[in-house]
């Protein structure tokens, strides 16, 4: 099957008409010991090939993987690890807080050593946009200057200027810290607003990730929902997610065991009917030459176009098996088409 003519390539016609989400994989999945970072590229390597491209990011994890008092040698690992994954993969890492003694260490080994197998850089606790400065900062010095920022937003004062960092050139996705965001109450917030449940029922957890979903859609960044510790419970984790997609915006989700990859990336898929649709519209909105068209009586024209293309790129994210006519359009870098 031929590349689809990029001049008249959906994505092209329809999404330079606005900002528009950065299209990275739906899912993060996190390991901080190196056997099971290396586990973790692994399967990412082995998911590839079953699927045709990437659907998950491996983050190999500093602030809580590296032992302390051994935090240049888990960053030279981590380093190591990049440079040392398969060409295509998608790597990235997690530093220390920008005040944390070893942060200087890790952007200058990481970045500095592998910044082009890179996929971007998280981090952790940031506060303000000059957290975020900081971190260009360094990053430029190391000479990763085009490599994207991910951060996590962990504090009630994080969450109430999410807006003012999402809006950050450097920034691609904002994650929310679950954990760390309900501690920093004091108490007001009972424990049960860290489990898969209890995180959707308060209200200012609740208000939390709105907050940061809103701001990312306002800037044109992946909104990231935080883990779902009880892992081994699989109706859980696609419960949490599928609520995190469906009804609070959240297009990105972290994993934290290899088991839970899996669900993240059914409950984030669109269903199997709404790709079929999509697949259709768009189709017929090429026949059409982009003028509105009418499916049953109900109008579309360019903004619901948009809608359904996104629908197709959420469905190729998630490693769905595309209708004929859509394959075309997702031509992965290797040459081969989507499944």
């Amino acid at each position: 099957m031929t590349t689809f003519d990029s001049s008249v390539h959906p994505a092209t016609v329809l999404l330079d008409a606005q900002a528009g989400q950065q299209s990275i994989p739906v899912c993060d999945h996190y390991s901080g010991v190196e056997a099971r970072m290396r586990k973790s590229l692994q399967l990412q390597q082995e998911m590839r090939e079953e699927l045709g491209h990437c659907v998950f990011d491996v983050t190999l994890d500093c602030e809580d993987g590296a032992p302390v008092g051994l935090e240049r040698e888990h960053a030279a690992l981590v380093a190591q690890l990049a440079r040392e994954a398969a060409h295509g993969a998608r790597v990235a890492a997690r530093v220390h807080t920008v005040d944390h003694p070893a942060f200087a260490n890790d952007i200058a080994t990481i970045a500095g050593e592998a910044w082009d197998k890179l996929c971007h850089i998280m981090l952790p606790k940031v506060e303000t946009v000059d957290d975020v400065e900081v971190a260009v900062r360094a990053l430029d010095a190391a000479g990763a200057r085009d490599l994207p920022l991910h951060a996590l937003i962990e504090s009630p004062a994080a969450v109430h200027r999410a807006f003012d960092i999402a809006s950050h050139p450097r920034i691609q996705s904002l994650s929310f810290g679950l954990m760390d965001f309900v501690s920093a109450h004091g108490g007001a917030i009972p424990s049960a607003g860290m489990t898969s449940a209890g995180q959707f029922e308060h209200p200012l957890v609740v208000r939390a990730k709105l907050e940061i979903a809103s701001a990312c859609h306002a800037h044109g960044k992946v909104p990231s929902h935080c883990v779902v510790t009880e892992f081994s419970n699989t109706d859980a984790m696609q419960a949490a997610a599928r609520k995190a997609s469906r009804e609070l915006g959240y297009t990105r989700m972290w994993s934290i065991h290899p088991a839970q990859i899996r669900p993240i990336l059914a409950a984030l898929a669109p269903d199997d009917a709404e790709i079929i649709r999509a697949a259709r519209i768009i189709s017929d909105a090429i026949a059409a030459e982009w003028a509105p068209i009418s499916e049953d009586g109900v109008l579309h024209d360019r903004a619901s176009y948009r809608y359904f293309w996104q629908v197709l790129e959420r469905a190729h994210q998630t490693g769905r098996t595309l209708p004929d006519a859509a394959k075309a359009w997702f031509v992965t870098s290797s040459g081969t088409t989507a499944t």
